[in-house]
């Protein structure tokens, strides 16, 4: 559902518009320190994620071949940062090709080997009455119905503003393209979870007391959330098994590496050319994305070998991500006047509503107790309220009241113009905010589907002097162009 949502209504704005990165239009409207802001939440998801991934592909590789944990975490590292070091997006581009391949074939082979097996009973039984265990395809308790509804939205919609979904789709040759492909890998997502779906019915299937993994069953020991990597164990023939750890190994590698790719490429266009070298070359960028990729990868392994709960580290990033960065995408892309004073405000807001929501992940008790929320077996207390979506829309509707109000203060002479220190709204032009040559290259995009870029104009006697058409002329000539760059 996120690349259905993304390609219908993201991919073809971002995309006409020329775009390097996710957060150029974010320092494009709102100038390059809220740009930096941004960067911390998109950042923190990246590296969490790809840590976690590593975390998980270690497990995985020590049940199946009995290596040391520790091991085969460094060795994968090494593996997926050495090849996104040396080819950038072109080594992503290509080794996703392969490793889609690897895992789609993989999985499929494991499945019917583990349904076979004399210790599984027939999943269409098990789904709907007991038999080993409870039926697997469970319910919703109506008190949780809220909880989903939550997570739903967080993954629908937070899954959206992540470098590593818009890389792919500013580097397509056109805006049509970026939808086609959001729409195709919705579908390729659905095919490619069916695997793991009958994998994990397969576990819940199993007389584990039948089978050389013996009892306690897995559910019992804690150990469901390895599923995968014990069915292809105990369930499957050994050269089979092989087969199904290359396609979790090869998962690993595909999300790890553009993963790392995002965070290096976001920091070296966004942090260090808009920020601090406007005028840097080309080579000197492509040097900066090494270093970072080499440094980001390092920093994943150090998280992945170190962090008790990687995992509930990059849940609470996941969860910034939908609550800081979500709104204020829709900001600068549907809603006309905001500026960086709501943009600020909105961040706030969505970050303290957060953190005061607790986490059980990392212990984090909660400071604002919504209504149904209970404790766990830890004493934490866990919300049944979507508190999560209600602060992703309180930083959206914060963003939008404070923009139109620092306008109408500033704008009416309430507030004097010295006092508009972030020269968001007072100001036509201001050096912090990047114009259209700074972003947008003339090979970067088509011509025939650029959305014009009009900068911001306030009700001040200069601006009222100002012809407005000739802001809002394209001209795609060389010589407008050299003196744009120029």
């Amino acid at each position: 559902l996120l690349f259905f949502v993304g390609g219908l209504f993201f991919a073809k704005p971002m995309r006409s518009k020329g775009y390097v990165t996710m957060l150029d239009p974010f320092q494009q409207l709102y100038g390059k320190r809220m740009g930096g802001l941004l960067f911390i939440p998109a950042l923190m998801g990246e590296m969490f994620w790809a840590a976690a991934i590593f975390s998980a592909l270690g497990a995985t590789i020590s049940v199946i071949i009995d290596i040391n944990v520790n091991i085969s975490v460094i060795i994968s590292a090494l593996i997926a940062t050495m090849y996104t070091l040396v080819g950038g997006l072109y080594s992503v581009a290509y080794t996703d090709v392969v490793q889609l391949f690897c895992i789609f074939l993989g999985l499929w082979i494991s499945v019917p080997f583990a349904m076979s097996h004399p210790a599984v009973t027939d999943i269409g039984l098990t789904a709907v009455h007991q038999v080993h265990q409870a039926p697997w395809l469970g319910s919703i308790n109506s008190l949780d119905i809220y909880t989903w509804l939550d997570n739903f939205l967080l993954l629908t919609l937070g899954g959206i503003p992540w470098q590593a979904y818009f890389q792919r789709v500013l580097s397509s040759s056109s805006a049509t393209y970026a939808q086609v492909l959001s729409f195709l890998a919705a579908f390729g997502c659905l095919v490619m979870a069916l695997p793991a779906v009958l994998i994990g019915a397969i576990g819940a299937s199993t007389a584990w007391n039948e089978t050389e993994y013996g009892v306690p069953d897995p559910m019992t020991k804690k150990e469901a959330d390895m599923i995968l990597p014990i069915v292809l164990q105990y369930l499957c023939p050994v050269y089979i098994s092989f087969f199904g750890l290359g396609a979790v190994s090869a998962a690993v590698m595909s999300s790890a590496d553009s993963s790392i790719l995002s965070a290096s490429s976001m920091f070296a266009r966004n942090i260090y050319q808009l920020s601090f070298r406007q005028n840097a070359s080309d080579r000197e960028i492509v040097w900066v994305m090494r270093i970072t990729v080499f440094l980001f990868g390092a920093s994943a392994t150090a998280m992945a070998l170190l962090a008790s709960s990687v995992y509930g580290l990059w849940y609470l990033s996941s969860d910034l991500v939908y609550i800081i960065i979500f709104p204020q995408l829709l900001c600068v892309l549907f809603i006309k006047g905001t500026n960086t004073y709501g943009a600020i405000a909105g961040y706030l807001f969505g970050l303290v509503l957060r953190i005061t929501g607790g986490e059980p992940y990392l212990y984090l008790q909660p400071l604002i107790y919504y209504p149904g929320c209970y404790p766990d077996e830890n004493n934490i207390y866990i919300q049944r309220f979507p508190f999560k979506t209600l602060a992703m829309l309180t930083s959206f509707f914060t963003n939008i009241i404070v923009s139109y109000l620092a306008k109408y203060l500033f704008e009416s002479g309430t507030l004097p113009p010295k006092l508009d220190f972030l020269d968001a709204v007072v100001a036509r032009y201001s050096r912090e905010h990047m114009d259209k040559a700074t972003l947008v290259k003339s090979d970067n995009i088509v011509l025939n589907e650029l959305a014009p870029v009009n900068p911001r104009h306030s009700l001040t006697l200069s601006s009222t002097f100002t012809n407005k058409e000739a802001f809002n002329y394209v001209d795609s000539s060389p010589e407008l162009s050299n003196t744009e760059d120029n």
